[in-house]
């Protein structure tokens, strides 16, 4: 099974280019850079990687994918080659062909993040009181004692 599910940030937007051909298919570009789990020292902290779609999908990239946004991809792996008439030689270049697209970011983060604001806002905390206390402590320090027969595991 060739299958590949990736989520990273476009590192600019999507270039875009038709088919020649009696009915002309758009193929949208783009890089996604993809944060690596761990890192090592001198190592970059993310991979590139070539991306391809054709279609409605490339013309969806063309129009809503921006530079900098996060979303995530799934498709399959290609390896392709051809012979550079500048060198003379046999060139190769794996690439994803894109069958899926979708944001893992609200736009409204995404603008906010590009302005340079905090994407990651801290929920209201409604109906909870914020006087410092540890509520928690209450059950602890509770003169109900639990059964442990009363537990279900």
């Amino acid at each position: 099974m060739n299958k590949v599910i990736l989520i990273g940030r476009l590192t600019k937007d999507p270039e875009i280019s038709y088919t020649q051909s009696n009915k002309p298919v758009a193929v949208a570009r783009y890089t996604l850079a993809v944060n690596r789990r761990y890192k090592r020292d001198n190592e970059p902290g993310a991979d590139f990687i070539l991306c391809v779609t054709f279609g409605k999908s490339a013309e969806f990239a063309e129009e809503y994918l921006k530079k900098g946004m996060q979303i995530c991809i799934v498709g399959r792996v290609t390896v392709r080659s051809w012979d550079d008439p500048k060198s003379s030689q046999r060139r190769w270049q794996t690439e994803i062909v894109v069958e899926d697209q979708e944001f893992t970011e609200s736009r409204s983060a995404f603008e906010s993040r590009k302005n340079g604001g905090n994407t990651y806002q801290q929920a209201p905390q409604q109906g909870y009181p914020n006087d410092g206390s540890d509520s928690y402590a209450d059950i602890a320090d509770s003169s109900d004692s639990i059964d442990e027969r009363d537990l279900p595991f």
